[in-house]
């Protein structure tokens, strides 16, 4: 029987053992494989139950947003960044932010560029996803997310982590536009610009993703306020209302 190919053992035994991504992982080398494998295991690591008696004033949160090509992942849209800012309670850590630009293999339609200013030559010559991936997570850690309507933010990212890792997002994610539909029920419309307007946070540079993030962050301690009042005092009492909101 011939022997396999010099390094073709590896990519074999990874196939078997880990599915496609390992066995791309084998080939592509080790800076790839270890961000797969770091991407994993902070996945695994999260939901941890005593999380929920962490009193709010003392929640450390990462808050969160991406801007995309689109808003279909299952039809091929793909994020082009990343941008997240770290909380402590209700103080907005501005020192402690992140921002990256990621490759998409589609194409940047020119709405998006006029609206998020983010070029296809910008996309080009930035990190691939996984890279992005890999130092978001890094950023994240084990904490809590935040972010805007974030269905769409869990979408894109769960297509992500899939199409790279094969695992989905596990972190806990609040979302404020879910808080403001509880806390101010009258509303006509929930949109963030609209909420920023009313809590007086001043908007600036809309749909840069670490812009957005900033923004979000501030209305999120205007809420966690709000929240208090309710005596809404841990994440077990939030979850506890919005359940039932």
């Amino acid at each position: 029987m011939r022997e396999p190919a010099r390094g073709s053992t590896g990519f074999w035994n990874s196939l078997r053992q880990g599915g496609v991504p390992s066995a791309i992982a084998s080939i592509m080398g080790a800076p790839t494989a270890q961000h797969m494998a770091f991407i994993r295991s902070i996945m695994r690591e999260q939901r941890r139950p005593e999380v929920l008696h962490t009193p709010l004033g003392e929640l450390d949160a990462v808050v969160f947003d991406l801007e995309t090509t689109g808003f279909s992942p299952q039809h091929g849209d793909e994020i082009l960044s990343f941008g997240a800012v770290r909380l402590r309670g209700g103080v907005v850590l501005e020192e402690e932010q992140f921002y990256t630009l990621v490759q998409s293999k589609t194409a940047v339609p020119k709405h998006i560029t006029e609206l998020t200013g983010i070029t296809q030559q910008m996309t080009e010559k930035a990190p691939t996803l996984l890279q992005g991936l890999h130092d978001f997570m890094s950023f994240v850690g084990g904490n809590v997310l935040v972010a805007h309507a974030s269905a769409h933010d869990r979408a894109f990212l769960n297509a992500a982590l899939w199409r790279t890792s094969k695992v989905r997002l596990t972190h806990r994610l609040i979302d404020t536009m879910m808080l403001a539909r509880w806390l101010e029920p009258t509303r006509t419309g929930y949109g963030l610009d609209e909420l920023l307007e009313a809590r007086g946070i001043p908007i600036y540079g809309r749909h840069h993703a670490l812009e957005d993030a900033k923004m979000t962050a501030q209305l999120w301690s205007c809420y966690l306020e709000d929240m208090q009042r309710k005596n809404i005092e841990t994440l077990g009492d939030l979850y506890t209302q919005l359940s039932h909101a």
